[in-house]
């Protein structure tokens, strides 16, 4: 029997809210991310918990334990319990009557297996009890073994349950799947088949689900697949796969953390605002497009724009044309974001003044940039 374990498990508070439950005779089941997560090794972040337990009675019993309910989402069944500052969210089991591919009408359940039925892949419908044993009524063990991302039963069912389940296939597979083992078949056909289901997501939703998939530490074989299906068209139109493992292996040579908006610049696309993306992301991308194609070279970069930005600019460059970093390139960036101008306002002043002045200071250090940062104020002054 497969079992999990690990700290976030056997904590008190975990416990307690498990035995709030069970004492009282309901089920309760840790489910979904903090299961999967456990077997495989990595860490565990949210606590969700699965009952038969109706939510007002899940308030009832959370208040006379001493802990603190928060109506999170009591009309879909999600109840937050609060005990010494950790949240768990408790769901009463589910079962769908009605979706359109972005909202459910759900019904409660009394059964786990139901449950099951209505969650997107295998592996995320492990279920595990207060002592970590795990239950699987889906099949998903063996798939998570595998590093296998799978639709539970027909996967054109499970997209129209809810058209965001095409993005989530591509962001599991490139958290949790295996490239070396392929994209699963009948996948990627009910996604081909469904692809027109996207345009009826909102674009919050599409651009919080696409941060997500390019943060993967590699994330280039599921954008592949994306492009493939005509999946990638239909979330970022006019984006292209092509340029991403170069960006990535670039990335990983020199030790450079991913970042979303690099990686969105590194396949073409610099619309934030059709992704919702707040202001200081879109005027990133901006940045980013108009600096790839500028003449600025890397200390001038660094010096105009800071060290991350020309960092990012110079890997940008270098996977657009396919071409490796230069060796000098980023410690130019870092010195040019180091540089100082060495000539102020009040060293022209006050023979010139107002936009005399400005266009002065301009001149004078487009002069010093361009010299490499070498002459000095007295020779800009002289």
């Amino acid at each position: 029997m497969t079992e999990v374990t690990g700290e976030w498990l056997t904590r008190p508070q975990t416990q307690a809210v498990m035995s709030m439950l069970t004492r009282a005779g309901y089920e309760a089941y840790l489910v979904g991310g903090c299961v999967r997560n456990a077997l495989l090794g990595a860490p565990v972040d949210d606590i969700d918990i699965c009952t038969n337990a109706r939510p007002d009675v899940v308030m009832t019993l959370a208040t006379d334990a001493g802990m603190k309910p928060i109506p999170t989402g009591i009309d879909h069944g999600t109840i937050t319990v609060v005990t010494k500052g950790i949240p768990h969210e408790i769901t009463t089991y589910r079962a769908d009557v009605e979706t359109d591919g972005r909202h459910a009408v759900v019904r409660f359940s009394n059964l786990m297996e139901e449950d099951a039925r209505r969650r997107d892949f295998t592996m995320n419908a492990l279920y595990a009890d207060q002592t970590g044993q795990v239950h699987d009524p889906v099949g998903g063990l063996p798939d998570l073994a595998a590093r296998r991302v799978r639709y539970i039963d027909d996967p054109a069912t499970r997209i129209r349950e809810d058209y965001l389940r095409i993005l989530r296939f591509f962001r599991f597979n490139a958290w949790y799947g295996d490239p070396a083992g392929g994209f699963d078949a009948d996948a990627l056909d009910g996604i081909a088949r469904n692809l027109d289901g996207i345009s009826s997501l909102s674009r919050e939703r599409v651009g919080s689900e696409i941060a997500k998939l390019v943060r993967a530490p590699d994330p280039a074989p599921a954008i592949a697949a994306m492009d493939h299906t005509g999946a990638l068209a239909a979330c970022l139109p006019g984006a292209v796969a092509r340029g991403l493992p170069v960006l990535i292996h670039l990335e990983q040579s020199h030790t450079i953390a991913p970042d979303p908006l690099r990686r969105l610049a590194g396949m073409g696309y610099f619309d934030g605002a059709a992704l919702r993306l707040p202001k200081t992301d879109q005027r990133r991308l901006t940045t980013y497009q108009t600096l790839m194609g500028s003449a600025e070279g890397a200390a001038e970069l660094g010096y105009r724009h800071g060290y991350d930005i020309a960092r990012d600019v110079l890997l940008l460059r270098s996977a657009q044309f396919e071409q490796p970093l230069a060796a000098d390139a980023l410690p130019e960036a870092q010195r040019g974001a180091r540089a100082v101008f060495p000539v102020a306002a009040s060293d022209l002043m006050p023979a010139l003044q107002g936009k005399a002045l400005g266009d002065r200071l301009r001149a004078l250090e487009d002069k010093w940039v361009q010299s490499g940062f070498a002459l000095t104020k007295d020779q800009l002054l002289g």
